[in-house]
């Protein structure tokens, strides 16, 4: 019993040091998604609560719009759709809030273009 005590201890040490070191990181939050029509790179920076600015980068598929819209579903709360302006081919920029509260967040990028409309999902640790 005493080494799953020390165990679970060990685990939630790691947890926060994870946390804490992410919180404290200059670097932007990179996530990336596939789906069947498109595919891309999200970067969120900061990855903080509040006004950030959020990169979507088209890596596969002709995105003409893309929009960003947030759920963290265990707590019920689900953010209005961003739309995200083109800054260059295959680049969009997205600046709002996204993120009103640290935690697990799902980030759904919506694209369309000529092969249609499809949403990808990534999953976002906000954690300042």
């Amino acid at each position: 019993m005493r080494r799953v005590v020390i165990a679970v201890a060990l685990l939630v040490a790691a947890a926060a040091i994870f946390i804490v070191g992410r919180s404290i990181s200059a670097e932007p939050l990179r996530l990336g998604a596939t789906g069947t029509r498109y595919a891309a790179t999200v970067l969120v920076n900061p990855p903080t609560t509040g006004p950030v600015t959020v990169e979507v980068l088209v890596n596969s598929g002709d995105a003409d719009t893309v929009a960003l819209s947030a759920v963290m579903a265990d707590m019920g709360h689900a953010m209005p759709e961003v739309a995200a302006r083109e800054q260059a081919p295959g680049r969009f920029v997205a600046e709002g809030e996204l993120f009103p509260m640290t935690g697990a967040w799902e980030l759904s990028i919506r694209l369309d273009g000529p092969a249609g409309e499809e949403t990808l999902v990534v999953n976002a640790l906000i954690t300042g």
